[in-house]
């Protein structure tokens, strides 16, 4: 395929690639936007967080309305990331990544002003939409720039911002609070978003390629398959994004702190576990759709293809194994930081952002190193995190004095540098060998996998947290134990799978990338 965007698509001494192509260097420029957007949307999620206590007092927002604000952010996000992507693949990703921006600093404007929480809500929601519609356009464009070890660099850097954007999300939260005030200070973590996103705008309408993919005049989408995905994820994913545990533990916790038994309480609702059997049946009427339409010849949502690339399904097992068991460790140690042994919502993210940093920095080498090692790269960080997590879990469970938030910080941050060697170079591995013309399609499906994961990680994580909570007459350090043994068991199961890809890859002889 030939690519408008420097990326070596086209065949060697093919003049009109060569004339529609951008000098190489063009191609950092246009992946520097893309970094811009995706740092504002990832450090969304983290800064909001942070502000829930100033928003529970300003707009006397319930605990519902706290919990939807992060949940619906969250489940729009999801909805949005593979009929995004796809469309990305046929009408361009210029101009689904300037919707996508264009919507999000709207979205940010208006969550900014608004004057209940239910608003805030509703507005979250379509900010997480507008997050949906961009994220894949960005993975994408990493796979149309580049090629290779290039390839491998970029996803790096994406990787590290990732990290950085996690780290500054709650300090910066923190100081835009101290600056504007408890009472309102909230609405400037919205706000801080349209500044960016107007720098942005022009940058990406001058610098990003008007075409990485052939247009395709009869393609449609396909309507039917995505209000069957849509059906079906919102299915398997409600138990755990309307769970109460979370919104009221935020609400309790910066309440006071006399919140472990309201949380408690609410963790032990009972979810709508049905929905999750309607959910996958639903799927499974979609995965019949989709082989309907390719059958007659349409464009379906989901390429049949994705599911006969081996490196793409191991790929998708593995991170959604990994976000499964990482998400909740975030949950978890806030609540054992903050509730259990008396920190400041300040002080508890200095604690953790060694963490994000450590993170940042092995996405980095990870990126560089991915083109000459390939998957035991994975296996190695999946394997340093988990060791790290266990020795956590020892010094929590065996040490109760003040020092041992230090010495958590330091163990963590050990795991961090794991955590840079996974998802990143997982995420090259996992995109390596799809074709660029479902370049978008496929990005979406791995980021919603990563969503259900990361929803049904830290429901669960939550649930059996405050569950022993309540059976241990209120011992943070054993709730917080638990969490961990989860973590560390499901993340076996992550390693198990790597190390499956990583001997088949061998027996087959398949090159790192």
């Amino acid at each position: 395929m030939t690519s408008p965007t420097g990326s070596p698509g086209g065949a060697p001494g093919d003049s009109s690639a060569a004339a529609t192509r951008p000098t190489r260097d063009a191609r950092w420029p246009a992946f520097a936007v893309c970094l811009g957007a995706g740092f504002m949307t990832l450090l969304d999620v983290t800064i909001v967080n942070v502000a829930l206590p100033s928003i529970e007092h300003s707009l006397s927002a319930g605990a519902n309305e706290l919990q939807w604000i992060l949940a619906g952010y969250t489940l729009a996000f999801g909805l949005a990331l593979v009929p995004a992507g796809r469309l990305g693949d046929v009408y361009g990703r210029r101009t689904l990544f300037l919707v996508g921006l264009a919507g999000f600093v709207l979205a940010s404007a208006a969550c900014g002003l608004v004057t209940s929480g239910v608003a805030l809500a509703a507005v979250r929601f379509v900010q997480g939409i507008a997050a949906g519609v961009l994220n894949p356009q960005v993975i994408a464009f990493i796979q149309d720039l580049f090629s290779g070890a290039e390839r491998g660099r970029a996803f790096g850097m994406f990787g590290a911002t990732v990290g950085v954007s996690t780290a500054i999300g709650p300090l910066a939260g923190g100081a835009l609070l101290a600056i504007f005030g408890e009472q309102e200070g909230w609405r400037s973590v919205f706000l801080v978003n349209v500044p960016i996103g107007l720098v942005l705008f022009p940058l990406a309408w001058r610098l990003l390629p008007r075409r990485t993919a052939p247009r395709r005049a009869t393609a449609r989408l396909d309507v039917v398959g995505t209000l069957l995905l849509a059906v079906g994820v919102v299915a398997v994913m409600w138990p755990f994004v309307s769970s109460e545990h979370g919104g009221s533990g935020s609400g309790s916790s910066s309440s006071g702190g006399s919140g472990s038994g309201d949380s408690t309480t609410a963790a032990a609702s009972s979810p709508a576990w049905w929905t999750i059997a309607v959910g996958l049946a639903v799927l499974g009427v979609l995965a019949w759709w989709e082989r309907r339409v390719q059958r007659r010849g349409g464009l379906p949502l989901l390429p049949g293809g994705l599911v006969r690339v081996p490196s793409f399904m191991f790929g998708v097992g593995v991170s959604t194994l990994y976000f499964l068991a990482f998400t909740g460790v975030w949950l978890s140690s806030t609540l054992y930081l903050q509730t259990g042994m008396g920190l400041t919502p300040l002080e508890a993210g200095l604690v953790l952002t060694p963490f994000s940093i450590a993170g940042a920095i092995s996405a980095t080498v990870g990126g560089r190193l991915i083109g000459r090692i390939g998957r035991p790269l994975v296996v190695i960080g999946i394997a340093v995190t988990g060791v790290a997590l266990v020795a956590v879990d020892l010094v929590v469970r065996t040490w109760h004095g003040p020092g041992v938030v230090w010495v958590v910080c330091a163990v963590l941050t050990v795991a961090g540098l794991g955590n840079g060697l996974v998802i990143s170079p997982n995420q090259t591995l996992t995109l390596a060998r799809v074709p660029l013309s479902d370049a978008g399609a496929a990005a979406g499906a791995l980021q919603t996998m990563q969503r259900i994961g990361a929803a049904v990680g830290v429901s669960a994580n939550a649930a059996a947290f405050f569950t022993v909570l309540g059976t241990s007459g209120g011992s943070y350090p054993q709730a917080f134990s638990t969490s961990l043994t989860i973590v560390v068991s499901i993340l076996a199961l992550a390693l198990v799978v790597a190390v499956v890809d990583w001997r088949r890859r061998e027996h087959a002889h398949a090159p790192v990338l």
